[in-house]
């Protein structure tokens, strides 16, 4: 078992929200959630990059997961960011920041999948 991670969930989507916030927190991690990109930006800059991972939704109104990712990134180089999305277009668009996300998560997933996902995030980019 890892130690535990603080984790921000960027999300507009309640549900989609609230089930990855649930089975993260059942796995031993510190959630903070956000409902959009702009909403997950300025926690990430209050907590000064200081998340260990941010699981972020790309299709969001205001700010997008993307635009919050490569903003987030020009703050905090080292911080990790996963992406999630049910869109193949949008998986395109992520696979443009190299560097930027570790990985983009299809869904709907389940709540094992999200869980290893993150787990494999924390390991392999630790």
């Amino acid at each position: 078992m890892l130690a535990m991670a603080k984790l921000l969930i960027v999300e507009d989507d309640e549900s989609v929200r609230t089930l990855a916030a649930r089975a993260l927190e059942r796995a031993g991690h510190t959630i903070d959630v956000a409902a959009d990109g702009g909403q997950g930006l300025s926690l990430i800059k209050a907590m000064q990059g200081g998340y260990d991972l941010v699981v972020s939704d790309i299709r969001m109104p205001e700010m997008d997961g993307i635009e919050m990712a490569v903003a987030a990134a020009a703050l905090f180089p080292s911080m990790k960011i996963m992406l999630m999305t049910g869109y193949a277009d949008q998986r395109e668009r992520a696979e443009e920041l190299d560097g930027i996300i570790l990985d983009v998560v299809q869904k709907p997933f389940t709540l094992a999948e999200i869980r290893s996902r993150v787990e494999r995030a924390l390991v392999c980019f630790a």
